[in-house]
């Protein structure tokens, strides 16, 4: 869905609601779990955070709160959404002069507590999207060394027609929100100790 104006909360509802019991656009739903699958592109963006639990834990409520997508030209409604496999979410993103509004759903939660421990989700496309793939966002906390990590993996390939057309400006988008995502993410939990991203 395209628009000239930002979607209100009017547009964003039954666009969820209609986008809710629809099928994932793309077969390999899960796969960033594990390895992402052929014939997608593939990005990876790693940044740390800072050290010990009171960086983790803030990191951890900064990804409850959706502050990854607190960009100004990206953002995700509603914000109150909760971290739980199933639930659906729009993401608006501003490019070329327009708002593309985009459906995804919840595939899978981590939470794990150990040597290693990690929060976090990955979101697959609905058919309301303009691309096909999945991105998973991950707060990883090594206790051995201290340092606590933001992850973010994701495959994609153009769906919409307009996407396939603007391919290459696609492509400079989904970097942009890498290190925009990750910059986000070291502003939410600053307070908590950050360091710079690595």
């Amino acid at each position: 869905m395209l628009s000239l104006r930002k979607p209100s909360a009017d547009t964003l509802r039954p666009f969820l609601a209609a986008q809710s019991d629809l099928p994932f656009t793309y077969a390999a739903v899960g796969a960033t779990a594990g390895t992402p699958p052929d014939g997608f592109d593939v990005d990876r963006t790693r940044t740390k955070l800072g050290e010990g639990e009171p960086v983790f834990r803030s990191a951890v409520d900064a990804l409850r709160r959706w502050e990854q997508f607190r960009l100004g030209w990206v953002e995700a409604w509603s914000p109150d959404t909760p971290i739980r496999t199933g639930a659906v979410v729009a993401v608006m993103g501003r490019a070329v002069g327009l708002w593309w509004l985009n459906a995804c759903r919840i595939v899978y939660t981590v939470d794990e507590a150990g040597p290693v421990s990690r929060f976090g989700f990955a979101y697959g496309t609905l058919p309301g999207h303009v691309e096909r793939g999945e991105e998973r966002f991950l707060i990883e906390w090594d206790r051995a060394s201290g340092g606590v990590w933001y992850d973010i993996l994701a495959f994609s390939r153009p769906k919409h027609v307009l996407a396939r057309i603007g391919y290459p400006v696609v492509r400079r988008k989904q970097k942009r929100f890498g290190r925009h995502s990750a910059a986000a993410m070291l502003r939410a939990i600053r307070p908590a100790g950050a360091g710079h991203p690595e």
